[in-house]
């Protein structure tokens, strides 16, 4: 157990050598913020800092709540979204102006723009671009049945469908789906229309139609470094090297030989700061062994959802051992554990962001959070079944509370509290393959790239360990029940 503890803790608090500043870099978890975050991270790295890359965070909510809350130090943004979702503003703003309000209110910076505006846009095939005569978003009032799949962040953000539909009078409806299968969606017919970043790679190489902002109602995405105030002056004069140094094109195509060329995203990186010389060092492309990388991230996500659960045994079982006794309070307690239970995953780890930063910390906790309900329920119901007989026995022959508690209930209450304690380890190891999203690890990570690249071989590459890991919980259980629990008291399978 020892040992255990210190390679999580090992894990949890590791950085850097002695003397170094380490700047933590973070990346959205879509492809061509992979690549930027890449770019970042090995210019600060050639200037001679040490980097911990912070990749695969949710969306523009959790990244953002990672750099005001210093979990981070830079990740890139586009300034359309800068202005729209995190100052809420519903005019066009300069990138001035921009620069101004999130240094007074959130004491953050921004770097000048790289050179390329990736604006939203609506994609659809060319063949349907011709049989729906769709050229323009306001041609898309005539088509109230058109089969329309959106990101989740387009269809919440302010400036996404909802400014779009109320500014275009659009009448569709459309549903959510990820944006990395969107374009699969759309090349199998199952949606005729998405969204997409008009620098994303699929577009040339499918021939879709990008439908013109005939209003111009769409703001103005350009791609700069987001930053926290504090970041020494010589690092934001590294980050200032990206200033003007990528167009469209150059951004689509990068896109694409991530998509289609299979390259890495820091070879990628590497490759396109060499040709136009910003390193100095020019270090040399590491690659990562896959069966090495593997099993890193295959113990990473042993040590989360392990600790979690004996965080939550720890605290569950005694609980569960005293509320027992009165069904109002214990009633009452399991309630507020299941409400825990309704908090979609994502959200819960989100909402650990504020007091905990990202990483493998709130990533612990969120999953000591999902294990105390199947832990707290089988306790409380497995001593209140125990035989109310066997109660007065063993009171009757002069067992003081504690004895009885110790020498009958708990014994005949342990096949259902394991039967908890197990169903909670693999809601764990499923649940762990979501805090990917805020930078603690796992296999999850390579699950939320796969999804990001619509990469069926890098998503099966996490999601293959992580079934197996809870085939493999499921059967180190019930070797402990056939261990600890005699025959006759053993829960028979239904």
């Amino acid at each position: 157990m020892k040992v255990f503890l210190a390679s999580f803790f090992l894990l949890l608090f590791s950085g850097s050598s002695e003397g170094q500043q380490v700047i933590r870099v973070g990346a959205k978890h879509f492809n061509e913020g992979y690549i930027l975050s890449e770019m970042i991270a090995q210019i600060l790295e050639d200037g001679g800092y040490s980097i911990e890359r912070k990749f695969n965070l949710g969306g523009t909510a959790v990244s953002f709540e990672a750099l005001r809350t210093a979990a981070i130090d830079v990740y890139p943004e586009y300034t359309g979204t800068i202005a729209a979702e995190i100052l809420k503003s519903k005019t066009t703003m300069t990138n001035q102006k921009i620069q101004q309000l999130v240094n007074k209110e959130f004491h953050l910076e921004i770097s000048k723009p790289y050179g390329f505006n990736n604006s939203y846009a609506l994609v659809l095939s060319r063949k349907s671009s011709e049989t729906f005569h769709l050229k323009a978003i306001s041609d898309l009032q005539n088509h109230r049945d058109l089969k329309i799949g959106l990101s989740y962040e387009f269809l919440e953000r302010n400036d996404g469908w909802r400014n779009l539909a109320k500014f275009y009078q659009l009448p569709q409806h459309p549903f959510a789906l990820e944006h990395g299968l969107a374009y699969k969606a759309i090349l199998e017919n199952k949606i005729e229309l998405t969204d997409a970043y008009s620098t994303d790679g699929e577009i040339s190489k499918y021939n879709f139609t990008l439908l013109m902002d005939d209003k111009n109602i769409l703001p103005t995405y350009e791609a700069v470094s987001f930053y926290s105030a504090k970041l020494p002056d010589q690092a934001k004069q590294l980050l200032h090297q990206l200033d003007n140094q990528i167009n469209e094109d150059e951004m689509q195509k990068l896109n694409a030989l991530s998509l289609f060329e299979n390259k890495g995203h820091y070879e990628i990186a590497h490759d396109f700061l060499t040709q136009k010389g910003l390193l100095k060092n020019s270090p040399q492309i590491y690659e990562a062994n896959k069966i090495s990388a593997i099993l890193s991230k295959t113990w990473e996500h042993i040590i989360l959802t392990m600790v979690a659960l004996l965080a939550s045994i720890i605290f569950a079982v005694p609980v569960g051992i005293v509320i027992y006794r009165s069904p109002r309070f214990s009633a009452a307690t399991i309630y507020a554990a299941g409400l825990l239970q309704t908090i979609p995953s994502i959200a819960l780890l989100a909402l650990m962001i504020p007091f905990a930063g990202i990483g493998k910390l709130p990533a612990v906790i969120a999953l000591f959070l999902y294990a105390l309900l199947p832990i707290l329920r089988n306790t409380v119901m497995g001593l209140s079944t125990v035989d109310p007989a066997l109660k007065k026995t063993a009171t009757a022959i002069g067992l003081n509370p504690w004895q009885k508690m110790k020498l009958v209930e708990l014994p005949l209450a342990m096949p259902m509290m394991l039967t908890g304690i197990r169903t909670a380890a693999v809601i764990n190891v499923g649940t762990a393959t979501l805090a990917a999203f805020i930078g603690a690890g796992g296999l999850g990570e390579f699950i939320v790239t796969g999804l990001a690249l619509n990469n069926t071989k890098i998503i099966l590459t996490g999601a293959i360990p992580a079934a197996l890991l809870a085939v493999v919980t499921e059967l180190i259980f019930e070797g402990i029940e056939g261990f600890t629990i005699p025959m006759h008291l053993r829960q028979k399978p239904l």
